[in-house]
């Protein structure tokens, strides 16, 4: 729900990373069982989703399907995480997109670059190179949780009233609603027994539908 939010306000506005002392406490509520903690954690860590796709797979044409399945990788990484194993979050979030990033083109039969979160992508002040897992982390303010939980409600309503079924069931499929994980448009295609282009057309209709009720 936090994506596909996200998704009608802007693709680009991501929530800020959490700070190191926001997402240890954030985990440790997660292990306790706050399942909002674990929201907090996927929705704060899309932004790294969306960095490895555009850095190492800008030219592949489906960006759509792409993050959809590196946000299927940060969900599991999210539900399987052990912080007592001494790995950062960061680094075994990065390996989980990646993992499920490589799945979908082996899946597809295509080939993919091999991603490595220590090559060196900028440089800091003083000219020491910096790697994707060195610069997760920053202690920006997070988006207000009221007007957050106010926009989701929202749309969970405008969801529910949607009355064509077949758009519904595609819209809470391809982005993982009611618990479940997203999936690609041809997994959806394959289960509805549609063509993917069927797929990929009701959705952005059903995307534009709900970005006009979203704002009104």
């Amino acid at each position: 729900m936090f994506y596909l939010m996200l998704h009608l306000e802007n693709q680009g506005s991501f929530p800020k990373p959490l700070s190191a002392g926001e997402e240890k406490e954030a985990l440790e509520r997660l292990r306790q069982g706050d399942s909002s903690a674990r929201d907090l954690l996927v929705e704060h860590n899309l932004r790294l989703v969306v960095h490895i796709i555009k850095k190492y797979y800008s030219n592949y044409s489906d960006q759509d399907d792409l993050i959809s399945n590196g946000t299927i990788g940060l969900i599991k990484a999210v539900n399987s995480f052990d912080s007592e194993k001494g790995t950062r979050f960061a680094t075994y979030a990065a390996r989980c997109v990646e993992n499920e990033i490589l799945m979908y083109f082996r899946s597809q039969k295509k080939s993919a670059q091999d991603i490595s979160m220590n090559e060196p992508i900028d440089m800091d002040t003083e000219g020491n190179p910096l790697t994707l897992s060195d610069i997760i982390f920053t202690d920006d303010t997070v988006t207000d949780d009221v007007d957050k939980k106010m926009k989701i409600e929202k749309l969970r309503s405008l969801i529910k009233a949607m009355p064509d079924g077949r758009e519904k069931t595609i819209i809470i499929k391809r982005y993982g609603l009611d618990g479940n994980f997203p999936m690609a448009q041809r997994e959806i295609a394959s289960k509805l027994g549609i063509s993917r282009s069927y797929v990929s057309r009701i959705e952005k209709k059903v995307i534009e539908d709900l970005r006009k009720n979203f704002d009104d």
